[in-house]
């Protein structure tokens, strides 16, 4: 049985539905739970869906299995450079290298991680509030946080921010995280006890700041002299020369568009030298250009073989395959056609990663989808498993109704009202992310259709958005006025967003509105735009002062967003 759901979860992965796979792959786990290459299956499904915290969680579990496998670690690379955390994913990535030295995809991974921590990341906006030494400075002069620098983990996660601002979001569930930001941006932050926080003072100093050591500078080797060449020597390396002399005159005519003479030219250099497979590979191109790809694809074959005997350079053994694959991509007329071009430029990626390969990849899956789709394309046998789905709806067996509804998106994309059905079954399943996204493309499909309003607000309502809920049934209202759904929604929306102002929310509810709110863009936008600083000092200290604020309307509505995220109290 856990065969046959990783089966499952390998064809649906292999046609670029993730989410599938990691339904099947989880169900396999389920029967399997020991087998390390289910959870490396569902980490890579993850990954391609962008969920990456749950890509390393598998990826984890893998290598906690399988200590020895490389692909364990292939994989928690992957997971850790999708959030951006490059420094975990070269240790991964060499980590398996010490496993197995030759493995071409964890080379490429670790090059990309090594790129990736030479590159500056996009600076996080409270980057200036963790910068230098003043913030341990006034995390010691403020008494709710002069305690915490007692605290190991405490001191451990605010050097890591500080390192690393954009690191704040992997804290924001700390309430100490939260309080100390306070302290830094100047802002009194609610505690979930509902109270100012009191910390017995303490006189210890702060951690010390670490100043970098300055670059070694790198000593150059000294170059090898040229040797003398024999007789033997020197014929071989005239015939060479001949050979790139005749390479050079291919690459003219080529430019010059006269294909037969560049083929001519590029057949005497093979002819000359065959341990250069670059004149085949350009040979290669002319028939490409000329439509003959047939020949095209011999050439390119032909390169990869005799590239591989003479162990030749990676990039030219991928060049050749990715020659191939353009060629098989002209010659393709149906989705089928489309499964020796996908190979090929996979092949040519494990070669050597290129931007230009990999989007001509993902161009040829896209393809191989759309073929896939028209191929299959039939309104009424949507239709017929809508009505069995919506049967299956009724009688509340919502798995069953999605099997249903996802076949009659696949007979027929551009339905709005399956994906506003499956919408409302994932939403009954507890699949949220998914019922959003369903809903999404509901609204998208038809902007005036009611129901993909209120399908949207319903799952931001359970996620907990109620600010974004509230927007989408009011735009929902722009449609349909007299909606009942919609209005009750806006009731409900307007009820929860203020009980954070009446002060009516638990710890729990207010610590997890708190960490929902903090990863908000405009919330954290308004915590660090000097003014609104300014603004929430007042309220403190210049009560006068804030209620002049408040009468512009713009500044209200930002303390009003800062009030609903449950982030500041207004008394």
């Amino acid at each position: 049985m856990a065969e046959e759901a990783k089966a499952k979860g390998n064809a649906a992965f292999s046609s670029g539905d993730y989410e599938t796979a990691v339904r099947h792959f989880s169900d396999a786990i389920d029967l399997a739970p020991t087998n390390h290459v289910l959870y490396s299956n569902r980490s890579a499904a993850y990954a391609s869906l962008h969920k990456y915290h749950e890509a390393l969680t598998d990826a984890k579990k893998t290598v906690e299995l399988k200590p020895d496998w490389s692909k364990g670690y292939s994989r928690l690379g992957a997971a850790h450079f999708g959030l951006r955390q490059a420094q975990e994913a070269i240790a991964a990535y060499k980590k398996g290298l010490e496993i197995d030295p030759s493995n071409e995809a964890l080379k490429s991974g670790l090059a990309d991680a090594q790129a990736a921590s030479r590159t500056r990341q996009p600076p996080s906006p409270f980057g200036d509030a963790f910068g230098g030494p003043e913030m341990w400075a006034k995390l010691t002069a403020d008494p709710a946080t002069r305690a915490y620098l007692q605290q190991p983990d405490f001191v451990k996660m605010m050097q890591d921010i500080q390192n690393n601002p954009n690191n704040l979001n992997l804290y924001l569930k700390d309430q100490r995280v939260m309080q100390a930001l306070g302290v830094l941006l100047n802002v009194k932050m609610k505690a979930p006890t509902g109270e100012d926080m009191e910390f017995p003072e303490d006189d210890s100093p702060p951690p010390p700041v670490r100043k970098a050591e300055p670059a070694k500078e790198e000593t150059k080797e000294p170059e090898p002299e040229p040797m003398d060449l024999t007789d033997e020597g020197k014929e071989r390396k005239e015939t060479k020369d001949l050979a790139v002399k005749e390479k050079e005159a291919g690459n003219a005519a080529y430019k010059k568009k006269d294909f037969e003479t560049a083929i001519a030219h590029y057949t005497k250099a093979t002819e000359l030298d065959d341990e250069d497979i670059s004149y085949i590979t350009n040979r290669a191109a002319v028939y490409l250009e000329m439509g003959k790809y047939e020949e095209c694809i011999k050439d390119c074959d032909k390169a990869v073989e005799r590239g591989r005997e003479l162990r030749a350079d990676f990039k030219m053994v991928a060049k050749a395959l990715t020659r191939k694959g353009t060629a098989l991509a002209k010659m393709a007329k149906c989705s089928k056609d489309y499964e020796p071009v996908i190979e090929a430029f996979q092949k040519a990626l494990t070669e050597h990663r290129n931007a230009d390969t990999l989007k001509k990849l993902n161009d040829a899956e896209k393809a191989k989808k759309e073929l896939e789709q028209q191929e299959y394309f039939d309104p009424r046998v949507a239709d017929e498993e809508r009505e069995k789905g919506n049967e299956f709806f009724k009688q509340q067996k919502y798995p069953e109704a999605v099997k249903h509804y996802t076949e009659a998106l696949r007979r027929n994309p551009k339905d709005p009202k399956v994906y506003s059905n499956r919408a409302a079954c994932y939403t009954k399943l507890g699949a949220l992310p998914e019922g959003l996204k369903d809903a999404e493309k509901c609204i998208e499909l038809d902007p005036t259709f009611s129901k993909g309003y209120t399908r949207k607000g319903a799952v931001q309502f359970f996620m907990k958005d109620y600010d974004k809920a509230l927007e989408t049934y009011q735009e929902g209202l722009k449609h349909d006025p007299q909606n009942q759904d919609l209005l009750d929604g806006v009731r409900k929306c307007i009820g929860q967003i203020n009980k954070a102002s009446r002060g009516d929310l638990t710890p729990d509810e207010l610590k997890e509105r708190q960490a929902k709110g903090m990863q908000d863009p405009e919330v954290q936008n308004i915590l660090s735009d000097p003014v609104m600083r300014q603004v929430l000092t007042d309220f403190q200290e210049n009560p006068k002062a804030a209620q002049e604020h408040m009468k512009n309307p713009m500044v209200m509505n930002k303390v009003q967003k800062l009030v609903n995220a449950g982030i500041v109290q207004i008394r």
